[in-house]
């Protein structure tokens, strides 16, 4: 009775490559199309690794930012189907997206096949821990945004959410502790130099 029994998806890497080799549109909204359910945490990912990265972005990492907290905040109200204002659905993602990064994406992920399996994919699958992770990504979305410009300190804090993210499409709860410990340390972090800039700022007056 092989009707019945669930189609065996291929890995994930596999699929990135596959999209990113395509010749299809290399848009977000393309993106989110093909990876239909998991499309939410497939762009946060991919949105998210851009600003972990030493690339040089043109200041696109704030843009980034903004749009992976808009998908995170739909899946803390729980939405079935995603919505984007059209021109950010049509954004070319870009050669430092496409060419550098979702390569990068593609390498680090094959890596984390190898080790990782469904850990609480049942967990996973009940709608308050989704809004739950999407409260996660949407606070290391919007704490990377924060971060002062050309500080370099939203690259913990967009890691966090990147791995958050992979964690949730490999159906991994270890996964997802490994980028929340990786996304808090980078909040503490911008918490303590903000802190201590404000002290400094606080004694020259």
């Amino acid at each position: 009775m092989t009707g019945d029994q669930p189609v065996e998806r291929p890995p994930f890497s596999d699929e990135l490559e596959a999209w990113l080799s395509g010749d299809g549109p290399k848009t977000l909204g393309a993106l989110l199309d093909v990876f239909e359910e998991r499309s939410v945490a497939v762009a946060v990912l991919v949105l998210m690794i851009v600003p972990a990265l030493p690339l040089p972005t043109g200041g696109v990492t704030h843009v980034f930012e903004v749009i992976a907290a808009l998908l995170a905040l739909q899946l803390v109200l729980g939405r079935r189907t995603v919505w984007l204002p059209t021109r950010w659905r049509e954004r070319v993602l870009g050669e430092a997206t496409t060419g550098r990064a979702i390569p990068f994406i593609v390498r680090r992920v094959r890596w984390f096949e190898r080790f990782s399996r469904p850990r609480g994919s049942r967990l996973l699958a009940r709608r308050p821990v989704r809004r739950l992770l999407g409260l996660v990504l949407l606070a290391f979305a919007v704490t990377a945004g924060l971060a002062p410009p050309f500080s370099g300190l939203d690259t913990l804090p967009a890691l966090g959410a990147a791995v958050v993210a992979l964690g949730i499409i490999l159906e991994d709860v270890v996964v997802i502790a490994v980028g929340g410990a990786i996304g808090v340390s980078g909040a503490l972090l911008i918490l303590t130099v903000g802190a201590a800039l404000v002290r400094w700022l606080r004694g020259l007056f």
